[in-house]
């Protein structure tokens, strides 16, 4: 898509308008809610959206903002983002809508002249086979409307509660909904108060939340100012439309960022060294000075700006809280959490390396599924504490390599004629670049064994999902039908648990086979997971969803040989779902893709939020079932809808 020819225009790019708001102050503020969110960003919205799947659950966002954003500051969206709006229902939006980000070009001095800049080098972006999805640019606003969107399709979806402003946080742990939290209409200054289950703070890095938990971000700066602007302008520079990052001699560095539309183009330019204690507002600077320094590293290049959608000065700090929850160190065996902060509540760092958003959505899409697993009885409340753990741990990487990648940036490019002056080699520097893909992308993330992650004791049944990190989707083609797809994209963002059972070499030829004698211990054992744990009347794959995989072309495989509860009934008809069974893609095999156990085949164990937590061999059930049994809360034994159609 084209747009912003003739202006900036925030909302709907098909329409040229906002979306339409639903009137959050048609009714009042509830008094109890499972879940109260402060804070209506991406942080925030991502949490509404997972709990959305929900139906059974109240839950209600306030945001100190008078409605909707029209136009925000995070842009970059990494591919493990992209998984993730697809198990949201909204990949092809993002898309439609996008700047795909191909190719990263480097700008260093001139050799002929070093007043002037020259390209160094050029990479492709994403390396080949990390996702199936690209690296892409939107605005945050854009997300928010589709996160939005998710949330009023459900039954019990609602629009934020706008111009509310939280004033503080009480506890009463004996109550049914401890956490009381009191409020203040932004527009008319009249309290409110709201008592929840569960508060998650999403306010962003001045969290109302985190200070009433008495938590600080801790952290430095380095003292290095920066400036930020969306632009429309008319340019020579060869590669505007490309994302590119240029060392000047002498005038400071600058990265560029094409921006969807294919017009608009964010610049974020490095200004000034501050002093000690000084900050970036002290400086007074101006839009026009921005676009000057812009002009000046571009030499020989000119730059000529018609019109500024949004320009923003900050200085370059990494600050992260030590634990992302209420409950010290010290009471976590006897005390869960009850309040929650998420995204930059919790860490913040410079925004270059395009990571903000992601790790923030990334925050909220572990945290979801947990809280409704453990609101809805499903799960032990211990898993709750799981999320301090695995997203802290992740804060931290990320603001080590956001200190040394920002580092780098800032420094000046090295002078050949004089190697003692210091500063960064291009080469070097691009080198950093490549390396950092992985991180960058969202796809290095690898949780450490925990409740809900298994040691690595069977890892060389499927080496490619390796334990802990996220399900690296591959091509199958799905035997009712034909189609092929990805079969990372039957893992929707509903709070499901799944079952891959990769069938092994002439498992199919008999009945006895470990694939066939798993689906029996699933459907007929009493320590069954999915016995012990599916509610009385409900589908059979209600809480855990099991997938079948085998190596059988489509066309040879047989209906009438596959376990009935690859092709269960579901529903008040009990109709069939043939969306249940996989066959390798001879065009590009998963069995070969992702290191899958020919012979024996695999069986992989899913969370909600597309991370493997466990890989076993198809026979090793008592395992299977030990695992759910440490944080898994029994269901009286059905007899569960679907387990057989014969």
């Amino acid at each position: 898509m084209q747009y912003h020819l003739n202006g900036f225009r925030p909302g709907d790019p098909a329409t040229g308008v906002r979306i339409a708001e639903l009137d959050a102050h048609a009714n009042e503020l509830p008094r109890e809610v499972d879940v109260l969110i402060v804070g209506g960003g991406p942080t925030g919205l991502t949490l509404a959206a997972q709990l959305a799947a929900f139906p059974d659950l109240s839950v209600v966002v306030v945001e100190q903002k008078p409605g909707r954003l029209e136009l925000g500051q995070a842009d970059g969206i990494a591919c493990r983002s992209m998984e993730m709006f697809e198990a949201f229902g909204f990949s092809e939006r993002v898309l439609k809508e996008s700047y795909y980000v191909n190719e990263t070009t480097f700008w260093k001095p001139s050799e002929a002249r070093r007043a002037n800049i020259a390209r160094s080098g050029r990479i492709q972006d994403v390396e080949d086979g990390l996702s199936e999805f690209p690296h892409v640019i939107l605005n945050q606003a854009r997300i928010q409307d589709f996160l939005l969107d998710v949330v009023h399709q459900s039954s019990s979806g609602r629009e934020p509660f706008y111009g509310r402003r939280l004033l503080h946080l009480t506890n009463d742990p004996s109550a049914t909904h401890p956490v009381t939290a009191t409020l203040e209409r932004v527009d008319t200054g009249v309290r409110e108060t709201i008592r929840a289950r569960y508060v998650v703070g999403c306010e962003g890095a001045r969290s109302v939340v985190r200070t009433e938990i008495g938590r600080k971000l801790a952290g430095d700066s380095a003292n290095q100012a920066w400036g930020v602007m969306d632009v429309l302008a008319v340019t020579d520079f060869p590669d505007i439309r490309f994302k590119c990052a240029v060392h000047s001699a002498h005038e400071g560095n600058l990265l560029v960022i094409p921006r969807e539309g294919g017009y608009l183009v964010r610049l974020y330019i490095e200004l000034d060294k501050l002093k000690n204690s000084e900050r970036v507002l002290d400086k007074n600077i101006t839009a026009e000075r921005l676009v000057a320094a812009a002009q000046r590293i571009l030499q020989p290049y000119t730059l000529d700006v018609k019109e500024i959608a949004w320009w923003s000065v900050y200085d370059i700090g990494q600050r992260l809280t030590d634990k992302f929850d209420d409950v010290p160190e010290d009471a976590m065996p006897e005390r869960m959490p009850r309040i929650f902060i998420a995204g930059d509540a919790c860490h913040t760092h410079s925004p270059k390396a395009g990571q903000g958003m992601n790790v923030s959505i990334a925050d909220a899409y572990n945290l979801g599924w947990k809280l409704a697993a453990v609101l809805r009885g499903r799960s032990s409340p211990a898993i709750l504490h799981t999320y301090s753990a695995e997203r802290q741990s992740l804060a931290q990487e990320l603001i080590d390599f956001d200190r040394a990648f920002a580092k780098m940036f800032s420094a000046p490019p090295k002078d050949p004629s004089n190697p003692d002056a210091g500063g960064v080699d291009p080469a070097e520097f691009q080198a950093a670049f490549v390396k950092a893909g992985r991180f960058t992308a969202g796809t290095a993330v690898h949780y450490r064994p925990s409740l809900i992650v298994a040691e690595a004791t069977h890892q060389t049944r499927a080496t490619g999902f390796v334990i802990g990190t996220r399900f690296h989707s591959a091509p199958v083609i799905r035997y009712a039908d034909a189609r092929a797809m990805h079969l990372g994209h039957t893992i929707k963002a509903d709070g499901r648990w799944r079952l891959f059972a990769f069938a092994g070499s002439g498992d199919l030829a008999s009945a006895q086979s470990p694939f066939y004698r798993l689906f029996a211990f699933l459907t007929e054992s009493s320590q069954s997971p999915i016995r012990k744990y599916t509610p009385d009347g409900a589908d059979i794959d209600s809480v855990i969803d099991v997938r079948a995989i085998v190596q059988e072309s489509h066309r040879d495989l047989r209906s009438d040989t596959l376990p009935p509860l690859s092709i269960p009934n579901k529903g008040r008809y009990g109709l069939r779902d043939y969306e249940k069974v996989f066959c390798a893609d001879p065009a590009s095999d998963i069995y070969d893709m992702r290191g899958i156990d020919r012979t024996h085949g695999a069986l992989l164990v899913v969370r909600p939020d597309q991370y493997v937590a466990n890989v076993l061999p198809l026979d090793a059930t008592a395992e299977l079932a030990a695992f759910f049994d440490e944080f898994m809360l029994t269901a009286d034994v059905p007899e569960l809808v679907g387990a057989s159609h014969r």
